[in-house]
């Protein structure tokens, strides 16, 4: 067959087509399909769309959307269930927990991008194969990414990376990617392997999130390493179709996203998630065409936003709870408009850490310890709760929160206890007084005590420092306060740059280990923000880590938690009860622990005016 003969035919198959189309009746405009809107305001803000660099709760919530992790979650299966997303099943795993086989669907696409070419430089679509997930799970290793999450990785004992990442440092010379592994390696196209060197029995929820192992794609990353995180590339439900940093994203529903059909398993007696597992299962997800966000730091305007239905949801700010939702239930006026409450106890802990480095609130000396131990108690934890978290969250007896294996509800604590007589006492008996008359306490050798605390510029904010003053003042500690950006203050806290600062920790998975990671010498940097190194809580950590759940594990999680409580590197001060409001017509919302991304489930039934 002669080149142009095979034009013609091209030509007349166009023609053909073209003459079907003009025959097939266009649909009035009134009759098409009006796009399904979810418009959202949060609080927090983003930092980039970079698994490997991000660790805040609203970036890994974005995340999730953009990429994909071998594994996901029922959405509403409770107690939390795995089950497979790009994987094509659950990983095979051998009888001790040192190694992980994920098989992947074949026909998981990339979005559309300049770098994904075939052989003679034309545009290709690229397929989502083994090589995406050992490449980004590497990424995490590689000193140049600065991973806050590397210690997910590190805590399994991946083999062969660490050596990698250390020869990297040691030569200044570029991650080597190229060179085979036994702690993550292709079998085949559609098939890797994860080995450890020691049991981790907890490590396929590493890969149940997008944020600790979403798929990158390696030419994407090379063709402009330093805009990975402004220029998402990825498998996931929704694309970035918009970003103003700080005040605006907007999600497009991704066409080249295929893979995901609702599928949900609610317990028997959850009659709210059988009725909706029921009406949505088998319908293809994204069934949302864009998700709007805008971040508004300060809660009225949130407020305001909803009432005035400029946005569908709201995750309800806890000073509008009692006008909103008193006793637990959706207000008259608000219940007429169709408006639904959902709540669930938070699996996270709010918390200020004393810095363990720092001369003045730092190391494991008695005195050291009596200071710490003293500040805590001067500090009334339900004052927290019932002014600024509006008696919406409940009393911390350690870090661990409730919803998280291991968690004691048995257990009573310091923690808990504010004691003024008591933490008196404490600075005096370790030599904490006036020693020069001017009305404050110095340090036994003499020299000025003066806590410094940071927090960020939020009216919650303020009103912890204000709470912080009022604990120092009523114990006779000098004091002072600086205020910052959150991205400002997560960066100086990383680099141990904080003497104490008010935050918090938000479980990614479910598993103790996650909270003694705060604590955990290795991880300065990283989630240890307190920079506690105390050999006796390292050990415990990584014998507890490699066992199974059941009562050995849990017995050793406690013994952790306990040598928190008795040296004392972070007061932790709430549990957080979530509430959320959502208007009529949004469809799907059930809160689950570990999913951030709830929008990816959701679904408007009429299109927001």
């Amino acid at each position: 067959m002669t080149t142009s003969f095979r034009r013609s035919l091209a030509w007349a198959a166009l023609l053909a087509l073209a003459v079907a189309l003009s025959l097939v009746p266009i649909p009035p405009a009134h009759a098409q399909t009006k796009a399904k809107v979810l418009r959202l305001a949060l609080g927090g803000r983003e930092n980039n769309f970079d698994p490997a660099q991000i660790s805040d709760v609203v970036s890994a919530a974005l995340v999730g959307s953009l990429f994909d992790a071998p594994l996901t979650y029922d959405p509403l299966a409770r107690p939390v269930k795995l089950v497979p997303n790009t994987a094509a099943a659950l990983p095979e795993v051998n009888a001790d927990y040192t190694r992980f086989v994920f098989r992947l669907k074949p026909g998981i696409y990339f979005s559309d991008h300049p770098a994904f070419k075939g052989p003679n430089g034309v545009p290709v679509r690229r397929e989502l194969v083994a090589e995406d997930y050992v490449y980004s799970i590497k990424r995490y290793y590689d000193p140049a990414t600065r991973s806050p999450s590397l210690f997910h990785y590190e805590n399994a004992g991946l083999l062969g990376l660490p050596a990698l990442r250390r020869k990297a440092i040691d030569s200044k010379q570029p991650f080597d990617y190229d060179t085979p592994v036994a702690g993550v390696r292709a079998l085949d196209r559609y098939s890797f392997e994860i080995r450890t060197a020691q049991p981790a029995p907890r490590l396929p929820y590493v890969l149940a999130s997008p944020a600790l192992s979403g798929a990158l794609a390696r030419e994407v990353v090379e063709a402009d390493p330093k805009s990975v995180g402004e220029h998402p590339v990825g498998t996931g439900m929704f694309l970035l179709a918009e970003w103003k940093r700080g005040a605006r994203i907007v999600l497009q529903k991704n066409p080249a996203h295929q893979h995901s059909v609702y599928d949900a398993e609610p317990a028997a007696d959850d009659a709210a998630g059988q009725a909706l597992a029921a009406k949505f299962r088998g319908r293809r997800l994204p069934q949302l065409d864009r998700v709007e966000i805008t971040f508004v730091e300060e809660a009225q305007p949130r407020w305001l936003s909803f009432l005035n239905h400029q946005i569908d949801m709201v995750a309800l700010p806890n000073e509008f709870v009692i006008l909103a939702a008193p006793n637990g239930t959706v207000a008259p006026h608000l219940a007429k408009r169709g408006i639904q409450l959902h709540r669930e106890v938070a699996v996270s802990t709010f918390y200020t850490y004393f810095n363990m480095d720092h001369p003045v609130t730092g190391g494991y000396t008695p005195e050291k310890v009596a200071l710490r131990r003293a500040l805590a108690l001067a500090y009334d934890a339900q004052r927290e709760i019932d002014l600024v978290r509006r008696g919406q969250a409940l009393l911390p007896q350690t870090i661990l929160p409730p919803g998280i294996p291991g968690y004691d509800p048995q257990l009573r604590s310091e923690m808990s206890q504010h004691s003024v007589a008591r933490a008196k006492a404490l600075l005096d008996m370790y030599g904490y007084v006036d020693r020069d008359g001017d009305g404050w306490r110095d340090m036994p050798d003499g020299k000025p005590l003066v806590i410094e605390h940071h927090a960020e510029t939020t009216h919650a904010s303020r009103e912890l420092q204000g709470l912080w003053q009022k604990a120092f003042t009523s114990v006779g500690v000098k004091s002072s306060f600086r205020t910052a950006q959150w991205q400002e203050n997560i960066k100086a806290s990383r680099a141990g740059k904080l003497m104490m600062w008010s935050t918090g920790w938000v479980a990614a998975l479910p598993d103790a280990s996650y909270f003694i990671d705060v604590m955990y010498g290795p991880n300065k940097g990283m989630s240890n923000h307190a920079r506690m190194d105390l050999p006796a809580l390292n050990a415990l950590h990584e014998q507890q880590r490699a066992l199974p759940d059941g009562p050995e594990r849990f017995a050793l999680v406690q013994q952790a938690l306990i040598l928190g409580l008795a040296y004392m590197p972070m007061k932790a001060t709430a549990h957080p009860i979530n509430s959320w409001l959502t208007h009529a017509g949004v469809e799907g919302f059930a809160p689950h622990p570990f999913i951030r991304d709830y929008w990816r489930f959701m679904n408007v039934e009429t299109a927001s005016p």
